[in-house]
């Protein structure tokens, strides 16, 4: 009988997607409810060939040195920044992510912060939980209009378009800025108008951000640009923490340079700056924007595809970096 190759999961996903790799390799899971150490993983890990792992779980060269029967690192997620690809590629480890499956789910979420904020839903909550509500009043609690404003979208990929294609359903003036402008049909398309940074931060009522965390995307919003928003404007982050100067945020809540926040992602993440859970205009999330039943049960099947993809001498469907398939032929 072959011997069966060996996979690791980090951390507890949906069973149905544990199941399917126990159909083809021998399965360790890690059940506890934690994350592991960089070297609880690494003791783990040893002869395995697969890893599926999540965000928290920090995938570096020293790690990626250690395991030298790893072939594959599946990625229960969109955003790869937990991952040294290169360190990977140079190694020959496969790496694959989840795209789409999350798409019009995180967008969803990303319009909830947004009318959440605009409307300060969760002050109204606790007002009435508090029991503060004792009559009405036309002055209580009054928000921005979400209907026509200006939004300013930072990034237009998968979330970025799907959030554009919201914002149209709310006769939203939809502005957007990235490295490369789309063509005049595709913009017709979606309703948008492409500006220049510097444009969608001091037009946009509000900001969302949809990019991925690169070096170069690193504190893409800091006290620069949050200095050029207008001070009613609400900023809303579900892409990644670090995308946002968090100290120059807080110093712009604090000082009324911006209206508001509305955030799913922390750049220490899940640290959150001690003056960001005092302000009652910041709505929090616990990275969350893709946590429906079945987006997160997607994700782990799709995951458990690439992996059995990889590892059945197969091209996994969602692989980072192909030149490792191209050193391999």
């Amino acid at each position: 009988m072959a011997h069966r190759p060996s996979v690791f999961v980090s951390r507890q996903i949906p069973e149905k997607a544990i199941e399917m790799l126990a159909s083809h390799f021998d399965v360790d899971v890690n059940r506890e409810d934690r994350a592991l150490s960089a070297d609880e993983l690494r003791v783990r890990l040893q002869g395995k060939a697969g890893l599926a792992c999540l965000l928290h779980d920090r995938v570096s060269e020293n790690l990626l040195a250690s395991v030298p029967t790893l072939r594959i690192v599946s990625n229960v997620a969109v955003g790869y920044d937990n991952i040294d690809l290169t360190a990977a590629t140079r190694q020959g480890v496969m790496c694959t992510n989840t795209p789409d499956v999350l798409t019009d789910t995180t967008a969803d979420f990303a319009f909830a912060l947004l009318t959440a904020a605009a409307r300060r839903v969760v002050e109204a909550d606790g007002f009435v939980r508090a029991g503060k509500f004792t009559e009405f009043k036309i002055d209580l609690l009054l928000g921005q209009d979400v209907h026509h404003a200006t939004i300013g979208l930072i990034g237009l990929g998968r979330i970025g378009r799907a959030m554009a294609r919201r914002c149209r359903g709310f006769d939203m003036r939809v502005l957007y800025h990235q490295r490369h402008q789309l063509d005049r049909d595709e913009e017709r398309e979606l309703g948008v108008t492409f500006a220049t940074k510097e444009q969608v931060l001091s037009l946009a009522d509000f900001l969302s951000l949809h990019v991925p965390l690169t070096p170069e995307t690193r504190h893409l919003i800091g006290a620069a640009e949050l200095a050029l928003m207008k001070p009613t404007a609400i900023l809303i982050n579900t892409s990644r923490g670090a995308i946002v100067d968090e100290l120059a945020l807080v110093d712009a809540l604090t000082t009324g340079r911006i209206g508001g926040a509305a955030l799913d992602v922390f750049e220490q993440e899940p640290q959150v700056h001690p003056a960001l859970l005092g302000m009652s205009n910041v709505v929090l999330a616990p990275h969350i924007g893709s946590a429906s039943h079945a987006t997160r049960e997607r994700m782990a099947t799709l995951a458990a595809e690439n992996c059995i993809a990889a590892l059945t001498g197969q091209r996994p469907p969602n692989l980072l970096n192909p030149e490792v398939l191209i050193a391999r032929a």
